[in-house]
């Protein structure tokens, strides 16, 4: 690929990639008027995403193994399609079991079908030595697309009454947006696209899944990441702890924590650029040093007004290398010399360890700040979350210290 087809790809794998989630996190913008339109109650909407999250978590590794064996190309259309089509159909605001079906079905449809087979193919997209700047735009690109498209369809539910009938058409427009994402990468993407770095294409049996169940370097990048992860999740305190440590109103600290979405896309960005240059699991342990000083910083910072600028600075610089290390850390798969052919089944097992934060990072911070209300359970939260970033700073070096290793005795 080359010019601007090459740009193309790289377009529709990352708006796809981040419009895509829209539908099953749609609760995030639209909690109240998902519960009402749908006449649920608390538990019932927390089911919702339960539904979604327990079949994205048995589609993860069987999903990485798929994006082996089938092109990107038809993997992306058909998870785009099926998708934006049950989207439609959710639109009619159905039952509440039709409701988790639809759910649980998206868990499959995004996961098994989309998300191994675009870590494929954004490996594929750039060379050894850009991998860091391929992940760093498809972040890039995944954050702009989810931003743009969220707060242009918030102005039409806005502007419709916000009412059941305005979400039902916000829905709808999501749905249609995923569909023509569908048909974009199926005229843009090459069944062989994926293939471009191989000899040949290979077949991925039981051979090469041990294969991969056997490298070290393999299970350090699911603690990596794991450890990324649960930082991402901590960054998720911040709106409650600017309310309940400096006094500010819920609709101030609501805004910080809008803010800081907006600073994703350019830490990816530069990151992705930035780490080319100083290898990708350098950069990553640099980024994992911050985030353990940072959260260490406001497990101790006093919750005093004259500190509250140190305290949106540190908001800031938390955010930022956050984002900074979601947008390269896949990328450690090309530095940590995981062979291409096997791209996928080796995404598919690292998001099976490194996404379970999903599961216990809210139920941690829950427990600990209802069990010691105040400063001592922020304390104890972002205590617990700098010291997880300390073990995914380990783990970076770990595998900086194997790269270099494998480079001196296999030079690129």
């Amino acid at each position: 690929m080359h010019g601007l087809r090459r740009w193309l790809v790289m377009a529709v794998l990352s708006v796809s990639g981040g419009v895509i989630y829209l539908l099953p996190f749609l609760q995030e913008v639209y909690y109240k008027p998902l519960m009402q339109a749908l006449q649920l109650d608390n538990t019932q909407v927390g089911g919702l995403m339960s539904a979604f999250g327990f079949t994205s978590m048995l589609a993860y590794f069987p999903g990485g193994w798929l994006a082996d064996r089938v092109s990107p190309r038809k993997l992306l259309t058909m998870s785009l399609l099926a998708t934006g089509a049950a989207g439609l159909y959710f639109a009619t605001f159905p039952s509440y079991w039709q409701s988790l079906a639809i759910h649980a079905f998206w868990g499959v449809s995004i996961t098994l079908l989309f998300w191994g087979a675009m870590i494929r193919a954004t490996r594929g997209w750039a060379p050894p030595e850009q991998q860091g700047k391929a992940f760093g735009i498809l972040e890039t690109g995944r954050g702009l697309g989810e931003v743009l498209s969220s707060v242009a369809l918030l102005a039409i539910f806005g502007w419709l009454g916000s009412g059941d009938r305005a979400l039902s058409t916000v829905v709808t427009l999501f749905s249609c947006l995923i569909l023509l994402l569908g048909l974009l990468c199926w005229l843009v993407l090459d069944d062989e696209a994926s293939h471009a770095r191989e000899s040949e294409p290979v077949r991925v049996g039981p051979r090469e899944v041990m294969q991969v169940l056997r490298m070290p370097v393999v299970w350090l990048i699911a603690l990596v990441i794991l450890c990324g992860y649960c930082a991402y999740w901590g960054t998720f305190r911040f709106t409650p702890y600017a309310t309940d440590m400096f006094g500010l109103s819920v609709t101030v600290a609501a805004a910080i924590s809008v803010a800081k979405m907006w600073l994703k896309p350019v830490a990816a960005l530069i990151a992705g650029f930035v780490s080319d240059r100083l290898g990708i699991a350098s950069s990553v342990a640099g980024l994992f040093a911050a985030l353990s000083a940072s959260f260490l910083l406001f497990a101790f910072l006093p919750g005093s007004p004259a500190l509250l600028p140190l305290m949106l600075v540190n908001v800031a610089l938390a955010s930022l290398a956050v984002f900074a290390m979601r947008g390269i850390y896949f990328a450690l798969l090309e530095e940590g010399r995981v062979p291409m052919a096997v791209t996928g089944t080796a995404a598919g097992l690292i998001s099976v360890v490194a996404y379970t934060p999903d599961i216990f990072m809210p139920l941690l911070g829950g427990v600990l700040i209802d069990r010691d209300p105040g400063a001592t359970g922020y304390r104890n939260f972002f205590l617990c979350v700098a010291g997880i970033t300390t073990v995914g700073l380990m783990a970076a070096l770990t595998i900086r210290k194997q790269v270099i290793v494998s480079a001196a005795v296999l030079p690129s």
